[in-house]
């Protein structure tokens, strides 16, 4: 009995691991004990010896300064507005996962990209381009690439859900691009599970991360993602790639944002603006106008803000509309803003600037499905439902920026230079800017801004003007 027992003690342990942040435990349970996530643990094998060095190496190591930087160098896409995110195109070797909703334009955009690259070959020097999709047949991507003018000659499509098949086209075509479409929908038959599941997605990303580091071959990957917005499958796989952008965009509007959430090769705080239509999806290069409405008369309970998206001056409409309430408790209804920050606006209106609104049902919104989510535009959404309740209208020409606090100050924000110069750019000729230590800089000639630091200030600044 006493050797069974020994026996039984020096037999090595079957573990579990999180797939997603790495706890361990001897036994299964459903949800992890650290990240608190569920379905994530799986079973990992008993305790295996540590990997011991290489008697060769196939690559001796080199010195920084005698690194040929010239063979990471971007590619540009054809489309301005992805090079924009990328930092300057696709870097040789990089492997970039493209997430967004279903139906947001993930997989139009890169069928243009792929056919842009492949028409940048030359007879003598061609760039072949590998297209794998695991949602669709052939047959169909072609209908969408003729939709969209995204047929070339040097673009191969493969309708493949095995990895090995998809390595194994690979092999065969040597592209300069590879698009797969989506990861999730690749599986390999070396591992258990079905397409989709964290071992199957932990595999497939690392399968092609390495054929696209061997190859020195870009690699676009489509991710889905989850009710929440975040991207489907284990955290492993953000880290693993070398960018990671988010593809957004309401469903009813035409305007797709690309934001690049991570990037080894460039910053992470530009945005790139699209017009998803039914010939393709374009770059918008100046998407200033698509979010201001142009009335040939001012109208009352308007305000035109200037907004940073990421390096990006964008200017936006708010829009105001009060109406006498019926009932005792006033509508609070907002459209692409936060309604609690707008609430939060009306009480500040109210206590520190005389606005009397707790009789008024109130509608604020934004102009042309876009949304607003800095403090920079707090006080024009304040100037705006100001002048819907004074019947006022705001002169044509002026913008308003500013973060105003429960007190009723107007806060600096980051950028007031680069917001004025972007405003007289579009043709405006008048600025109220919150007061800042370093002042709003160089003014254009023949643009007039006005400092405030009071909301209060502001409104009657805006009165004494009228």
């Amino acid at each position: 009995m006493a050797s069974k027992t020994s026996t039984r003690a020096s037999r090595p342990q079957a573990g579990y691991r999180c797939a997603e942040c790495g706890w361990t435990t001897v036994k299964w349970v459903g949800r992890c004990g650290e990240c608190q996530a569920w379905g994530t643990v799986e079973e990992v094998g008993a305790a295996v010896a540590r990997t011991t060095a290489a008697v060769t190496v196939r690559e001796p190591a080199r010195l920084i300064a005698e690194v040929d930087a010239t063979e990471a160098a971007f590619l540009p896409t054809g489309v301005g507005e992805l090079d924009r995110v990328l930092g300057g195109g696709l870097v040789p070797g990089a492997v970039i996962l493209l997430a967004g909703e279903p139906g947001v334009g993930k997989s139009t955009l890169l069928l243009d990209v792929a056919a842009k690259v492949a028409s940048a070959g030359s007879p003598t020097a061609p760039s072949p381009v590998l297209y794998v999709t695991g949602e669709e047949s052939a047959a169909q991507v072609k209908l969408r690439a003729e939709r969209i003018g995204a047929v070339s000659p040097g673009l191969y499509l493969s309708a493949e859900t095995d990895l090995g098949q998809a390595l194994g086209q690979v092999e065969k075509l040597e592209p300069r691009l590879l698009v797969v479409d989506s990861v999730q929908t690749l599986s390999s038959a070396e591992v258990e599970g079905s397409a989709g599941g964290v071992s199957q997605v932990r595999e497939v990303t690392a399968s092609l991360i390495a054929a696209a580091k061997r190859r020195n071959m870009t690699t676009l990957l489509v991710g889905h993602v989850t009710k929440d917005g975040s991207i489907a499958g284990p955290r492993l796989l953000e880290h693993l790639v070398d960018v990671v952008c988010q593809f957004e965009g309401e469903r009813h509007s035409r305007l797709r944002l690309i934001r690049a959430v991570k990037n080894r090769y460039g910053p992470t705080d530009e945005v790139g603006c699209f017009d998803l239509g039914e010939d393709g999806i374009a770059s918008v290069t100046d998407p200033s106008g698509l979010f201001v409405s142009r009335t040939k008369e001012p109208v009352s309970g308007t305000c035109i803000t200037v907004t940073l998206e990421g390096r990006r001056p964008l200017l936006a409409e708010v829009q105001s509309l009060l109406a006498e309430s019926s009932n005792a408790q006033p509508r609070r209804a907002t459209s692409g803003l936060d309604s609690s920050r707008v609430a939060m606006l009306l009480a500040v209106l109210q206590q520190r600037a005389g606005c009397v609104l707790h009789k008024d049902d109130s509608y604020v919104a934004t102009v042309g499905g876009v949304k607003l989510s800095e403090p920079a535009t707090d006080l024009a959404v304040a100037l705006a439902v100001a002048s819907a309740k004074t019947r006022q209208a705001l002169p044509q020409r002026l913008i308003a920026f500013g973060e105003v606090g429960l007190a009723g100050e107007v806060r600096p924000v980051p950028g007031i230079n680069r917001r004025i110069q972007e405003a007289h750019r579009l043709g405006f000729t008048h600025a109220v800017v919150p007061a800042s230590p370093t002042g709003p800089g160089e003014i254009p000639a023949g643009f007039s801004v006005r400092e405030v630091s009071h909301v209060a200030e502001a409104l009657g600044l805006l009165i004494a003007e009228k």
